[in-house]
């Protein structure tokens, strides 16, 4: 049975992730081995029957050929929630349309149901079907906007630049801190 994982702002092409003057400049020495690091880390835990769902801000200032040689060297059937840096990516070959937002429904193993899940490149604070317990996944803050016990980024600065699955995510969530009661 083929996984389900997330990620988001990969950049792949876009030198200026690695600039000092990025809140969290990316550790890494060049832009091509930046990309190189992000399709291994990829690749290292995505099988090609696996669906990812990307959310947003896949490559930026590269041209489209380069975009697309590294959309094909990644596994998975890999589907795109536009980003606000998204024009090369909504040009690109993806398992499905590009969508602003989507909402999706996950089993993991060891889950006794399936989790309905809200996607956006941005972070809301309030979501469809929030209420009745769906969560919310984002990119878009580079991890610079504290998770909640039902809202998290996925991107690709907070997961060891690589996607990540549910399982992973809900015990992050877990592990969050309960915001305290106004009053």
């Amino acid at each position: 049975m083929p996984n389900t994982f997330f990620t988001s702002d990969s950049h792949f092409g876009h030198a200026s992730v690695l600039a000092p003057r990025m809140d969290r400049p990316r550790p890494f020495a060049t832009i091509e081995e930046h990309d190189e690091a992000l399709v291994a880390a990829w690749n290292a835990v995505v099988r090609p029957d696996d669906v990812v769902w990307h959310l947003g801000d896949f490559a930026y200032r590269c041209d489209l050929a380069y975009a697309a040689s590294i959309r094909a060297r990644l596994n998975g059937r890999i589907r795109l929630v536009r980003g606000n840096h998204d024009e090369l990516g909504k040009r690109l070959d993806w398992d499905g349309p590009v969508v602003d937002v989507q909402r999706v429904f996950v089993q993991d193993p060891g889950m006794p149901k399936p989790q309905a899940v809200w996607l956006s490149h941005y972070a809301h604070r309030t979501w469809p079907h929030e209420r009745h317990g769906d969560l919310h996944l984002y990119g878009h803050s580079h991890g610079s906007l504290p998770g909640t016990r039902t809202s998290l980024d996925v991107g690709v600065d907070c997961w060891d630049w690589a996607p990540v699955r549910l399982g992973r995510i809900l015990s992050r969530m877990a592990a969050t801190r309960a915001p305290v009661p106004a009053g």
